[in-house]
């Protein structure tokens, strides 16, 4: 930082700064890759479940990753060279092909306010018909719950207790819920809460998915998820002026076999 180049070229009058930035790809504003989340599925149609991913990318060949703590950096120092990565479903994938399209705002936190509400097909069906909401083919769907605000009010001290128990979460075991999405065509899915949907999820056990939506979405269909996007300024924009359809331009960082990516979303209104 301030290196004053006049040392190096004493003809310059430059001060030059750069930074090095050690990042959490998903703790905040964020897409999730299609490598995020997979599931034990017997792809090969011979009663022996392997853990695989969207189109049937397998873990360990396809998706890699660390076999110790020493590997990846958690204990002792950081390796020369990556021990992980997607070879297939990076979210470079995402970047390379654009992220922009119609968004479709749905108000959750207009009608449930910031109690914790767990919100299935039903109850979304009635908040869009109520807001006069239509959801077509390609359309980029953004949930606001109002939970960023929350986190943001706790001035860098988010309290769990909090976070779990405030504002709408979709319900991702809701079959109706999972039909509408698939039938939808909708092209991702964004919020401003952690999972979009309620997790863990309140499922019987055996069952499939702890993050039903996310084996939905992810594992499924191939539809990216939006998590902790900052809404409530979009949200109540819209709703001033009775709209909920706007230009959205999103791309992830261009990181070659990234699990996720920041974001930095932009509504054009």
């Amino acid at each position: 930082m301030n290196y004053v180049y006049s040392g190096q070229n004493s003809d310059s009058q430059d001060v030059l700064s750069d930074d090095l930035a050690v990042l959490h790809l998903q703790y905040s504003t964020q897409w999730d890759g299609l490598c995020h989340v997979g599931a034990m599925f017997d792809v090969n149609d011979d009663g022996n479940p392997l853990p695989v991913y969207y189109n049937g990318y397998r873990a360990n060949e396809d998706v890699v990753g660390p076999e110790s703590a020493e590997d990846c950096g958690i204990v002792g120092p950081i390796p020369a060279h990556s021990t992980s990565g997607a070879k297939a479903l990076g979210i470079e994938n995402m970047a390379e092909t654009g992220v922009q399209g119609r968004g479709v705002m749905i108000n959750l936190r207009r009608h449930f306010g910031d109690a914790r509400t767990v919100v299935g097909y039903d109850a979304l069906m009635d908040v869009m018909a109520r807001d006069g909401v239509v959801v077509e083919p390609g359309d980029m769907l953004c949930l606001h719950t109002g939970l960023a605000d929350v986190i943001l009010g706790m001035k860098k001290d988010p309290d769990p207790e909090i976070i779990n128990t405030s504002c709408a979460v979709l319900d991702g075991g809701d079959p109706k819920l999972q039909e509408w999405i698939t039938r939808s065509q909708i092209s991702v899915i964004a919020s401003d809460n952690y999972a979009v949907e309620d997790y863990p999820a309140s499922l019987p056990n055996p069952c499939c998915s702890i993050l039903p939506l996310h084996n939905l979405c992810l594992f499924r269909l191939g539809i990216h998820l939006g998590e902790l996007w900052h809404l409530t300024p979009l949200a109540e924009w819209l709703a001033a002026r009775g709209r909920y359809r706007f230009l959205l331009t999103a791309p992830p960082l261009r990181l070659p076999g990234a699990v996720g990516s920041p974001v930095t979303p932009i509504a054009t209104v």
